[in-house]
């Protein structure tokens, strides 16, 4: 059983940045990917971006490559998503995600375990 709590979440000007957070519990953190998703009011559930286990291996939305940047410090049971040059189509609740698989993978049927979620709103 893998717990997840998301934090970093809040409202700031388009151009600007935000961090999240993602702390696990569990020993077998390091063995998850990591997956990074977002839904915003009246749209589906989204990839944004997921980490494999090493930290080896990313994968992006084309929505966000450039901009945001996934990372993990397995010793700290913690992945991180930092959001730069934010946009108000960045507006969403942002949920971490976990997988056994350890691959980074895209489809939120893929993922195990899913945090409670954070807003991020963008404001124009």
């Amino acid at each position: 059983q893998v717990q997840l709590v998301e934090s970093g979440g809040g409202l700031v000007q388009a151009g600007g940045s935000l961090r999240l957070s993602c702390a696990a519990s569990g020993r077998t953190f390091s063995t998850y990917a990591m997956g990074w998703f977002r839904q915003a009011p009246g749209k589906e559930r989204e990839f944004v971006a997921a980490i494999s286990w090493s930290g080896g291996s990313t994968n992006y939305a084309d929505s966000v490559k450039g901009r945001f940047t996934i990372s993990r410090n397995n010793a700290r049971n913690t992945v991180y998503l930092q959001m730069n040059s934010l946009i108000p189509e960045d507006t969403a609740v942002y949920y971490c995600a976990a997988d056994r698989s350890g691959f980074p993978q895209t489809r939120p049927n893929n993922y195990d375990y899913w945090g409670q979620g954070t807003q991020v709103t963008v404001s124009s």
